[in-house]
């Protein structure tokens, strides 16, 4: 999510002077990200798939893949629902607008916390302050290209390339410590199809995710968002990060 890439500048060798990382960003690929950026930003609802993989070290010091399988739905400014099933378990969020009600399906508890007006601004909190995770997240939020520009070193456009059967932009943004490649549908939606992030200093971990099904601008009802516990589900409580 925004401003979970992290961005460094070597500052000055003198006394009196400073030298900072050229950047280089190229305009087709700011194109294809702006586009892709006011499409996404016109939606007034959206649900899709992510299905997903994350490399992790084990205690052995190899690299373990965890999969995943997301079901996400936005509506207008304050309605989010996320349902993530995988090698960790199955939970759920959900966000009215007020709260935000976390439960694990396997452990049959859930937590309920008072959450800020907007989805934004809930997935900034809810991730400083208890850690949740989003799926697909910084897609969602207005400045992507800019807080690409940012935190990029070099944005580069290296063509079409096929994903499956769908022809997509292949976008590759770099810098110290993050290889960051998307793969954008260049259908007459120009969205999101495939990206890899790939973690430098840390032996090149890789997260990696791929969106399908789209739904643009569907009907969702507000009670999607709503969380009722289920029969005999325990309510539990969290503490934020320190």
């Amino acid at each position: 999510m925004k401003n979970y890439f992290l961005l460094f500048c070597f500052l000055f060798f003198t006394i009196f002077t400073f030298s900072q990382v050229t950047k280089d960003h190229d305009s087709t690929a700011i194109f294809i990200l702006d586009k892709m950026a006011d499409v996404i930003g016109d939606l007034e609802s959206v649900s899709f798939d992510l299905n997903s993989s994350t490399d992790k070290m084990s205690s052995n010091n190899e690299i373990e893949k965890h999969y995943s399988k997301s079901t996400v739905s936005f509506s207008g400014p304050n309605k989010l629902m996320a349902k993530i099933d995988g090698s960790k378990g199955s939970k759920g969020l959900w966000y009215d607008g007020e709260y935000l009600s976390y439960y694990n399906f396997d452990e049959n508890n859930y937590v309920i916390l008072e959450a800020p007006e907007t989805t934004l601004e809930m997935i900034d909190e809810m991730h400083i302050n208890y850690d949740f995770q989003f799926p697909a997240a910084d897609f969602f939020y207005p400045n992507f290209t800019d807080d690409m520009m940012e935190q990029f070193d070099t944005i580069k456009f290296l063509g079409k390339k096929m994903i499956g059967d769908e022809a997509c932009y292949h976008i590759m943004a770099t810098n110290s410590d993050l290889n960051v490649q998307l793969w954008i549908s260049n259908k007459t939606y120009v969205l999101p199809k495939h990206f890899v992030m790939i973690y430098k200093k840390k032996s090149n971990l890789q997260y990696e995710a791929t969106f399908s099904n789209w739904s643009l601008n569907p009907n969702i009802p507000d009670s999607v968002f709503d969380f009722l516990p289920p029969p005999n589900a325990s309510l539990i409580s969290i503490l934020k990060k320190s």
